[in-house]
């Protein structure tokens, strides 16, 4: 079983070695290799089950470091760089030589972020190479926001975790490429499209489907496919009372955005935020499905949360997770 701990030194001397462990950032944590050791990087796919066609995400710790990395590094993907990293923005950008294809998927471009978490920062900075590094959970289920999920369901497979905590964010990157100078949004993520327009411009999505969308086989950018995120149990999204009447005769578990049901048990409900703040909402989603996926009940029920800023990162999660 995965150790536990803080020692970066120990975590750099595994990745060095070609070893696979838990990082923690502030959005989920991540299972990490030297992107540049192609071995290295084949063993996260096996360990994830994930398939070879969705491609993975590099983190490195300045922004510097993307002249090695990117043929091409467009004045407005600098710009929102400058402004949003380190933090939960992936640059969607043409790739160098040196990314081997299994990182991008035989992709010509390649998704890039700074981290903001202060430990895996730090260890980055005393690598020479920078990590590839996908959410720490097996391929379709929830995402890991503390290091005790990723024991939970990987930590017989890789020999460390480096422990930060929970993650501030606790939702995924949002995902960003440029077409002609102008803002293309790959997926939904931790940084609200509205900062994103407020810094380089009104943006497009890469499909216009990007929440209620298709199955991709070969998604451009990672965490696209539709069936993602997703509890064991079946989770239902609709209105709540049709919701009730439909499953009347299951043992339902609800994620409650800001207030409790008084039909239903309290012990069958998480509440996401009593506040009814999105930002605090997302930081708590990825854990409230995996409590109620733990719960003794046969479906989980939800309704959609208001589709602004963080919020529609929430419907974007809870589509995907509700696909079948």
């Amino acid at each position: 079983m995965a150790n536990i701990g803080t020692d970066i030194l120990l975590a750099k001397q595994l990745l060095e070695r070609g070893g696979v462990i838990g990082i923690p950032t502030e959005t989920v944590y991540g299972l990490a290799a030297n992107a540049y050791d192609e071995v290295a990087v084949s063993k996260i796919f096996d360990i994830k089950q994930r398939p070879k066609s969705n491609p993975l995400i590099l983190h490195i710790h300045r922004i510097e470091q993307m002249t090695d990395l990117v043929k091409e590094f467009p004045m407005q993907a600098e710009k929102l760089a400058k402004h949003c990293w380190p933090g939960p923005l992936t640059l969607l950008l043409p790739k160098k030589l040196i990314i081997p294809d299994v990182v991008t998927a035989a992709s010509e471009k390649v998704a890039i972020r700074i981290p903001n978490h202060p430990i895996t920062l730090q260890l980055l900075q005393a690598l020479s190479f920078p990590l590839a590094a996908p959410s720490a959970n097996p391929f379709g289920y929830i995402s890991p926001t503390t290091p005790e999920h990723v024991q939970e369901q990987l930590g017989e497979q890789i020999p460390y975790i480096l422990a930060g905590g929970a993650c501030e964010v606790g939702v995924e990157s949002t995902i960003v490429g440029f077409e002609n100078e102008q803002p293309v949004i790959y997926r939904l993520g931790g940084l609200r499209v509205e900062l994103i327009e407020e810094i380089v411009g009104p943006a497009v999505f890469a499909t216009k489907n990007i929440a209620l969308g298709a199955f991709i086989e070969k998604p451009a950018a990672p965490g696209n496919f539709l069936q993602h995120y997703s509890p064991k149990k079946p989770l239902k999204l609709g209105v709540m009372s049709e919701l009730l009447e439909r499953y009347r005769h299951k043992k339902v578990g609800i994620l409650v955005f800001d207030k409790y049901y008084e039909e239903i048990d309290k012990e069958q409900q998480i509440l996401l935020t009593p506040s009814s703040n999105l930002e605090e909402a997302a930081h708590n989603l990825f854990a409230a499905l995996r409590k109620l996926d733990q719960l003794p009940v046969e479906i989980i029920l939800s309704t959609y949360v208001p589709n602004i800023g963080l919020g529609r990162t929430i419907n974007d999660r809870l589509v995907r997770a509700s696909a079948r």
